[in-house]
């Protein structure tokens, strides 16, 4: 926003303003390997000529994540070798609404896999690196988005949430990320909804107010839509600083599918509780009941049949098959799941996520928001999460022993948010996430404006950064 304001007054131009970022880019990107696709030429041929004359984002530089987000004439990989020759020949709705805010994407970053990891180590890019350890995952699957954004290369970057693919690269970054609610952004015109409604797109941002001001620019029904999410009451950008009066928030730290919480994360969130009680929110221990192996089992096999469902989509559009090195091994088993299950599976799966979205339904009445760790553990060692091995087993036990917060929000289709409010004694990020009512992300842009005021994370940076 401060970015657009200079260009609006004209203390700079937007082709300076690229010119900045590709430099920045040049200079951190080599220690982190974030940005995959270098758009240099098409951002300057967009700014030459067809740069709106208005917009509240324009002339600001930004990046899209490269799995879903659809730039005509520039592969969309998902960070597959079997997607290298993906080449779009239109602007996905979500492209064409940042292009009119005056956004100027001149890249994309590093993603797992279709998505298919909460560490982001493709064999096709190679890993990601944390900007505040070299050695530690930035998360995933917006792993290169988080990066970007905590070595200020940008201050937002475009990703996608499908089981917490904004929340936890966000807290292993230390940035804010906010998945918006089922139907907030248009999926269009290539899905009606991603995974089953699971996957939903929106950005990582050093402020809560670039969110906001992202969101507002990007939100709304298109043609077509199977759904959207209620209206909201004013622009988002004004909830930011609003006062969110007493909020009676709902934590836990207990993650319901039973596996370990690291004492860091256990301590981010106590310490958050008892900032949230200075701010003179009513803060209780207490969480909804839900079976937690029964829907991670119902996510396993949507993600399944939807990662199934691209694959037979290239094939179909490209007229060939996968080989044996096209896709990685992990992603090979977890896809073939999709043909495994029946059509009767898969509709149970449906049928457990719609009865977990009634149950947190119900438990929201009587709560304004939902607070809990982002992640059970601290960044995890790269390597940990390695997508090109047969043992799929011990594979999906490290998956879900680091993320057991973070899909259930996914199920339900509600708002959720991951806030950089704690650093561990490694000086390694540890977020929080807050999670309210279907179509309320209102609350949530309050609650982290106010957050924000009283524990600032804007002038903490990592190791590896873009200097002043």
């Amino acid at each position: 926003v401060a970015l657009a304001e200079l260009i609006a007054k004209g203390d700079v131009s937007p082709e300076e303003l690229l010119e900045a970022a590709i430099a920045s880019t040049e200079e951190c990107n080599g220690d982190i390997n974030a940005v995959v696709t270098k758009m240099y030429e098409e951002a300057e041929r967009f700014v030459q000529e067809d740069l709106p004359s208005d917009g509240p984002l324009r002339g600001v530089p930004f990046l899209l994540k490269d799995l879903r987000a659809q730039y005509a004439g520039i592969p969309t990989t998902a960070g597959s070798r079997f997607f290298t020759d993906a080449i779009p020949d239109h602007d996905s709705e979500l492209v064409i609404r940042y292009k009119n805010a005056g956004l100027v994407i001149f890249g994309k970053t590093n993603t797992p896999e279709f998505g298919g990891n909460c560490s982001t180590e493709p064999i096709l890019f190679g890993p990601t690196k944390n900007p505040w350890n070299l050695n530690r995952t930035s998360g995933g699957s917006s792993g290169g988005a988080g990066a970007v954004v905590a070595a200020r290369i940008l201050p937002a970057a475009h990703g996608s949430d499908g089981g917490g693919s904004i929340r936890i690269p966000a807290s292993c970054c230390g940035v804010f990320g906010l998945k918006p609610t089922r139907g907030r952004n248009p999926a269009g015109p290539d899905f009606g909804e991603a995974w089953s409604g699971l996957s939903v797109e929106h950005a990582l941002t050093t402020s809560v107010r670039d969110s906001a001001v992202i969101l507002d620019a990007s939100e709304g029904p298109a043609p077509g839509d199977p759904y959207v999410a209620p209206p909201k009451q004013r622009p988002y950008s004004e909830e930011v600083g609003r006062d969110p009066g007493q909020l009676k928030i709902a934590f836990s730290t207990t993650a319901r599918s039973g596996v370990p919480v690291d004492a860091d994360c256990l301590l981010a969130v106590e310490q958050t509780a008892l900032l949230c009680e200075e701010l003179g929110h009513q803060v209780i221990e207490t969480e909804p009941s839900f079976d937690g192996a029964e829907l991670g089992e119902a996510v396993r096999r949507i993600i399944g049949a939807n990662m199934m469902a691209g694959i037979v989509t290239h094939s179909k559009a490209t007229g060939r098959e996968p080989g044996t090195n096209d896709i990685e091994r992990v992603i090979q088993l977890r896809s073939g799941m999709g043909d495994e299950i029946t059509g009767t599976h898969y509709a149970l799966a449906l049928q457990t996520i719609h009865r977990v979205g009634r149950v947190i339904g119900r438990f929201m009445t009587n709560f304004d928001v939902i607070m809990t760790p982002t992640v059970a553990r601290p960044p995890l060692m790269l390597g940990e999460l390695n997508t090109d091995t047969d043992d799929v087993p011990t594979f999906l036990q490290n998956l879900y022993g680091f993320i057991p917060f973070t899909a259930v929000f996914n199920a339900t289709g509600q708002p959720a948010m991951s806030v950089p409010l704690h650093w561990n004694g490694d000086g390694l990020p540890i977020g929080v996430q807050f999670a309210s009512a279907y179509g309320d992300e209102a609350t949530l842009f309050r609650l982290a404006g106010q957050l924000e005021q009283a524990r600032p994370w804007a002038d903490r940076r990592p190791p590896v950064n873009v200097e002043d």
